[in-house]
């Protein structure tokens, strides 16, 4: 009776159920998915597009497009997600939080929800704590994404405006949680519109999540001006109050005094 009670009223167990039946649906369209050729699993991209375009939503899509990602890994990097990562990958689409250890296959598992969103054509973001594991994710699983039919864009500090921008406005783009921030605080204080870099905001997956949402977000991103400059200013303004004359002064009040 118990054990009863518990799956009823225990909501992590019915969440863990649900995935599973998710699981179940994407293992179940395996072979028909590896069936296919490299051009007709390509192919898929585009139809999931005109479906999502025609009023399905990503939801509808889910299973299917879990199925093309998983083949595609396989066949663009030679790893295929096992179940448990299909259902963390799931579990990510839904915006929560999947807790994976260190050589569990993070990345590969993001692949599936990331490549799910990425039909939407509205951008996905996938945030990582410094530019080695943004570049290093982007080149590896750029593989894949390519595969598929899809862009990848890499956001970096040293990277020009243009280039921002065409990595923004990539299906894919992988960037650090600080430089999005630096980004969006430049967007709001250019003078024209055209000169922003981000597009308006859509999916994120965020790797290290308690590190960027708790522990890096308690220190502020500040966009200063260079102190060079403002130490200029003071130099320039001291050096002309040097140059103004006392007895000039004192002479402009006597005149005040007389035709007072």
């Amino acid at each position: 009776m118990l054990n009863i009670l518990n799956k009823v009223f225990d909501p992590n167990k019915r969440e863990i159920k649900r995935l599973e039946r998710i699981a179940d649906q994407v293992e179940a369209l395996a072979d028909e998915t590896a069936a296919l050729s490299d051009e007709q699993l390509r192919a898929k991209t585009d139809e999931f597009k005109e479906r999502y375009q025609n009023g399905e939503t990503v939801d509808d899509l889910l299973v299917e497009a879990f199925a093309v990602a998983r083949e595609g890994a396989k066949r663009a990097l030679g790893l295929y997600p096992y179940r448990v990562q299909i259902m963390g990958g799931a579990s990510l689409h839904d915006g929560n939080i999947s807790e994976m250890k260190t050589g569990e296959g993070k990345t590969l598992t993001s692949t599936m929800p990331v490549y799910l969103n990425a039909i939407t054509g509205k951008g996905v973001h996938v945030v990582t704590v410094n530019e080695y594991l943004a570049h290093r994710d982007a080149t590896e699983m750029g593989v894949l994404y390519d595969f598929l039919g899809l862009t990848v864009g890499l956001n970096l500090n040293s990277h020009s405006k243009e280039e921002k921008q065409a990595a923004y406005n990539a299906d894919i783009t992988y960037s650090t949680n600080n430089e999005l921030g630096f980004d969006y605080l430049r967007d709001n204080m250019v003078l024209y519109k055209e000169q922003m870099v981000q597009r308006p905001l859509h999916f994120a997956v965020i790797d290290e999540v308690d590190s960027i949402l708790i522990d890096e977000a308690r220190t502020p991103l500040i966009i200063s001006g260079s102190a060079q400059k403002s130490a200029q200013l003071y130099i320039q303004a001291n050096a002309f109050v040097k140059t103004l004359k006392k007895k000039r002064t004192t002479h402009m009040m006597k005149r005040q005094k007389v035709f007072s």
